[in-house]
């Protein structure tokens, strides 16, 4: 584990745990999932999902398997955001945050990508 991987992930997983808390209740979030079109049911689960690779990432600061799994769930809720951001029509600068949060997990993925198999 090097200082680079533990404050890529310390960073990360401290960013998707405010991110995930904030779609329990926001009003913003709750406005935004709105004009998604998702139910707010949709909006629950992400913040679930966001909170867990949260988590896993920031745990894996002392176990590499449990980095690349969190990797593995910021990849994913990243790729549905940039696909919804598409979806419906959203400007690329709307995008940027899910894009650039998609290489950062990315990276945190292929770091410890070995520990899956």
């Amino acid at each position: 584990m090097t200082v680079l991987s533990i404050i890529l992930q310390s960073i990360l997983g401290l960013g998707f745990l405010m991110f995930g808390f904030m779609k329990f209740g926001s009003k913003q979030m709750v406005d935004e999932f709105g004009r998604y079109g998702y139910p707010g049911g949709f909006r629950i689960f992400t913040g679930l999902v966001e909170v867990i690779g949260a988590v896993l990432v920031i745990s894996g600061i002392w176990n590499d398997k449990l980095a690349a799994w969190g990797g593995l769930f910021i990849v994913g809720t990243m790729l549905g955001a940039i696909f919804t951001h598409i979806k419906i029509k959203d400007s690329v600068s709307k995008m940027m945050m899910p894009i650039v949060l998609l290489i950062l997990g990315l990276i945190v993925l292929l770091i410890n990508f070995d520990s899956l198999l």
